[in-house]
């Protein structure tokens, strides 16, 4: 998906810029351009078929951008409810998919995205004028801007800030994000701000009550993937929530093709369990890739260069990733499914305990109890992270003092807002003082948590991370969308509404989503309770692409910028070290490719920085 635009305020001097943006980006197909009800360009862009829609309805302009079911006739009529942007919101409020809202109402502007990141909206200043975009590199090649080289290092922190989460910085000098759950507002002068249109719903629905709305949410975003017939496709591993989406799909006329690559570690059990959903799928049509046909993880990395607006320890999975979208596209597939998302949704964050403590002693006592054994940890120490009440401002503080510190793996880890992040072990002195400026600035900008629960805030970090990464991959790759449901916003509330202590129930494995897909799913494949790994196929990808990553190494930008040692690096990378050891490892080869891929000289990155190692 190589679509994109640029909102404009209703002045004479974005209608200027609005003509030099159509020139600079006509081998692009900017020719596109919406108005806002004065004549002067609105909605500039490039837009794909199938896309976006647009109405106007008086002074009213109303334009969607993603993927959604709504048809024209009932657009316009929502937009004929809203008499003032600030009531865009409640006009198209129970839309369903994952899509973009704009509008211009008699000149002035509304934009967002999705509350899971998967949409999301930038700005910036251009010529005086504000301006802003679905994309973060638009916006800076308009600008003229370099990367933010302290927020690359602050990417090499793992486990990794969704700075999607948050908004803010992003990885351009004066580009700034949107934060996904606020929406920015223009009078027709342009002096913007942003308001807040979606907030969490609070957690207090019993299990049945929510398994009802996340099975009504379900059906209406899968039916948002299916709409328009063809021919889609869908991930069928064997997990729950990939399977749940193959069944949600075939109901409908659309022809499904499943498609799933095999592990190489027998104990798997995730093919008998795929094999057993694609018998009882037989009108679909199920591919299944070898072990010797799909590339490794990590292939192809020494000459890889992408066109990401930000990087991402998805990177890893590049390679594997073209040529399941390939395959997939060549047997006519013109969307594709992945289950991400369902994870983080259907098993709640262990710090709901912290939530539910007061309220439920007993009950978050005889599971920290439980939980305490396998994390083995003292019960003063378990007793004391249940009962820590610390802010999330304060949080962020003493996570940007401890960048450094060892990895304690104790249950703080576990209960606090979100995973604790630290600076990898070849990371140099300047990244870590530059991570640790850029978490303190988030501080002061998002001193406020996702949601007012631990739980909820934990959930809502991966939710986003999972809700921008797909969005980047769109961007990035050829071949059909891949498309993630559980990212849908209607369905993240539905999934949030439930009492987390049921949906956490131990000796089941995720109630919610099978309470909610029991009827649509056969009972035994929902009675699995087991979940395949994938550690083999890690170390037997990593020990055949170790010469690859070694080429990527060589000639190492961030280390010419001063963020990394890489021969520290090299011999981490060539360690038997544990996966939870080398997770760091990800994170700097995404952002070593990211820096590969933009067109800068050495000289020119190396001086947005101060303090490169000797």
């Amino acid at each position: 998906m190589n679509g994109w635009w640029v909102v404009l305020p209703d002045t004479e001097a974005a209608a200027a810029l609005a003509a030099r943006l159509r020139h600079d980006k006509s081998d692009e197909g900017a020719s596109n351009c919406l108005r806002h009800a004065s004549g002067r360009p609105w909605l500039v862009g490039r837009r794909v078929d199938g896309r976006m829609l647009a109405v106007q309805a008086g002074a009213t302009r109303l334009a969607l951008s993603g993927r959604f079911t709504v048809s024209p006739e009932e657009l316009r009529r929502k937009a004929a409810r809203a008499r003032s942007a600030q009531e865009v919101e409640q006009a198209v409020a129970g839309l369903a998919g994952s899509c973009h809202v704009l509008a211009s109402v008699d000149g002035s502007v509304w934009a967002r995205g999705t509350a899971s990141a998967a949409c999301r909206v930038f700005t910036a200043r251009v010529d005086g004028v504000p301006v802003a975009a679905s994309d973060a590199d638009v916006l800076a090649e308009l600008v003229g801007s370099a990367p933010d080289m302290e927020m690359l290092a602050a990417r090499l922190l793992e486990p990794g800030v969704s700075w999607a989460a948050l908004g803010g910085r992003t990885m351009w000098q004066g580009v700034h994000a949107v934060r996904p759950d606020e929406a920015l507002i223009w009078p027709r002068d342009g002096s913007g701000r942003t308001v807040r249109w979606w907030c969490p719903p609070e957690p207090v629905l019993p299990l049945g009550e929510a398994a009802q709305a996340v099975r009504a949410a379900l059906l209406e975003a899968v039916d948002t993937c299916t709409a328009g017939g063809g021919t889609v496709s869908a991930d069928l591993s064997g997990g729950l929530d990939s399977t749940s989406l193959c069944f949600l799909a075939a109901r409908g006329d659309t022809a499904l093709v499943t498609a799933r690559w095999e592990g190489v570690d027998a104990r798997n059990d995730d093919a008998a369990w795929a094999a057993q959903a694609a018998r009882e799928l037989p009108e679909a049509t199920h591919l299944v890739v070898g072990r010797g046909e799909t590339p490794d993880w990590f292939a192809g990395l020494g000459s890889l260069r992408l066109a990401a607006q930000e990087p991402g320890p998805w990177t890893r999975d590049v390679a594997k990733l073209d040529d399941l979208l390939r395959r997939v596209h060549a047997r006519g597939s013109r969307l594709h499914m992945g289950g991400g998302g369902g994870d983080e949704l259907f098993t709640p964050a262990p710090s709901h305990w912290i939530d539910a403590l007061t309220q439920h002693p007993g009950l978050v006592l005889k599971r920290a109890r439980r939980q305490r054994l396998d994390w083995r940890v003292s019960r003063w120490a378990m007793l004391r992270a249940l009962t820590a009440r610390r802010g999330y401002h304060r949080w962020l503080l003493e996570a940007a003092d401890h960048l450094t510190a060892p990895h304690t793996h104790g249950p703080a880890d576990h209960l606090g807002w979100q995973p604790v992040p630290r600076m990898p072990a070849w990371a140099s002195p300047q990244a870590a003082r530059s991570a640790r400026d850029v978490l303190r600035e988030a501080a002061e900008h998002c001193p406020e948590p996702l949601a007012p629960q631990r739980g909820l805030h934990a959930v809502l970090h991966q939710v986003r991370e999972g809700g921008n990464t797909v969005r980047l991959i769109n961007k990035s790759l050829p071949g059909p969308d891949l498309a993630l449901p559980y990212t849908d916003d209607a369905v993240v509330a539905a999934a949030l509404s439930v009492r987390p202590w049921e949906a956490a129930a131990p000796g089941r494995f995720k109630p919610l989503l099978t309470t909610a897909m029991a009827g649509i799913v056969p009972e035994q494949i929902l009675g699995r309770t087991t979940k395949g790994q994938y550690c083999a196929d890690f170390y037997r990808a990593l020990d055949r692409q170790r010469g690859k990553i070694s080429t990527l190494l060589d000639g190492s930008l961030l280390a010419e910028a001063g963020l990394i040692d890489p021969d520290r690096l090299r011999r981490v990378a060539h360690s038997h070290a544990s996966i939870a050891d080398l997770a760091p490892l990800m994170s700097t080869v995404g952002c070593e490719i990211w820096l590969r891929s933009q067109e800068r000289t050495p000289h020119h990155l190396t001086s947005t920085l101060t303090g490169a190692m000797p």
